[in-house]
């Protein structure tokens, strides 16, 4: 069964949400004509204008930051996009790594930028490489570490806020549509022709067999008790469904006499198995609507269990013409079971329909949750 619920693509193994990564890519990518433009109006700006000290050292802290930081905030973007998934230990150790190739390049390209500038004497290239590259790899190192931990922590925030919305709203489309199931089922109890057919039977029954009237009263009351209640949770032993189904069938027995036959084989074993409420009642009660009602010799209603490899399935079977899947509405009520299982169990739950030579099998399978 295809899980048909709305999801959130989240990598849990990755420390940075991809989306987000590649969206810091691209904007690392923009500032490298920034700083073309940058340097070209420095150029112009030294060219043609005297700059003191404290301009000259401020121009100096800017050409290292832009050479170290763009590099770094490229590199640190693409290899986090890469690699944070496959080797998420690692990954630490490959960032500083980075930072320091980018600190080492940077630090080469900005002694060189700045002695083009004339900011430093001609022959001065190497001796201010050595004397800001062990202060340019500490800075390039705190500070690089320090806003890729902060992003990782960002990104794995916003990762475990989406995770746990979906889930919220799962739960909440998996509470809907138990309450829907829970109102289609009362729905179904007191309309009308239930009723008056359930209440006619009764009051035949009264003068020749006041016992099974009485008894019948109460699986009614049984029935729509039930109904509103279903133990307001999403499970419930597979024995509260069972005497729901035996209780619907003898008060639907009143009614069909002969016509309804049926047979329930689920071993006891199975008790204390959990059920998502008025599953297995919905599969009867689709048999009875539309195979016992709608035949003048009646049918045969068989309700079995199995238990195998850690999955339940439970079997209708009914003398009907049979029925596909796919032509059934959302609304319907097999088409509402088949929304409840894929919430409750996603892909480890189906509903089958197989035509036999002459009879059909609704198969209901999900994990055994005792």
């Amino acid at each position: 069964m295809k899980r048909q619920t709305s999801q959130v693509a989240i990598e849990a193994s990755c420390p940075e949400n991809k989306s987000g990564l590649r969206a810091g890519f691209f904007n690392a990518v923009w500032i490298v004509p920034a700083v073309a433009v940058l340097v070209v109006i420095l150029f112009l700006v030294l060219g043609r204008a005297r700059v003191t000290d404290t301009g000259r050292h401020f121009l100096t802290a800017m050409i290292y930051s832009t050479f170290i930081g763009v590099p770094s905030a490229i590199s640190l973007t693409w290899v986090s996009y890469r690699y944070a998934g496959k080797i998420p230990r690692l990954i630490i150790l490959l960032q500083a790594l980075i930072l320091l190739c980018a600190a080492a390049f940077g630090s080469l390209m900005a002694a060189l930028v700045i002695q083009a500038l004339h900011i430093i004497p001609h022959n001065s290239y190497w001796f201010e490489f050595r004397e800001s590259y062990p202060f340019a790899t500490v800075i390039t190192l705190i500070t690089g570490l320090s806003i890729t931990s902060f992003e990782t922590l960002r990104h794995k925030l916003q990762a475990a806020t989406l995770e746990a919305r979906t889930r919220q709203m799962e739960q909440e489309r998996a509470n809907k549509l138990l309450a829907e199931a829970r109102l289609s089922s009362l729905e179904s109890r007191i309309h009308p022709h239930f009723l008056f057919n359930t209440l006619n039977s009764i009051s035949a029954l009264i003068p020749s067999d006041p016992l099974r009237a009485e008894a019948t009263v109460g699986k009614l009351a049984s029935l729509l008790r039930f109904s509103l209640n279903a133990n307001h949770k999403s499970l419930v032993p597979l024995e509260q469904e069972l005497k729901i189904v035996r209780d619907y069938l003898d008060i639907e027995s009143t009614r069909f006499g002969a016509r309804l036959r049926y047979e329930i084989s689920v071993p006891s074993t199975l008790d204390t198995v959990k059920i998502p409420p008025l599953a297995l009642q919905t599969l009867v009660e689709n048999s009875v609507k539309h195979v016992v009602a709608n035949s003048a010799t009646g049918a045969t209603i068989r309700v079995s269990g199995i238990k195998d490899a850690g999955q339940v399935q439970l079997q209708v079977t009914d003398d009907g013409p049979g029925f596909s899947l796919e032509s059934i509405s959302p609304d319907h009520g097999l088409g509402n079971l088949v929304a409840r299982l894929e919430m409750l169990f996603g892909e480890r739950a189906q509903l089958n329909v197989k035509r036999g030579s002459d009879e059909t099998i609704v198969s209901m399978t999900f994990p055994a949750e005792a």
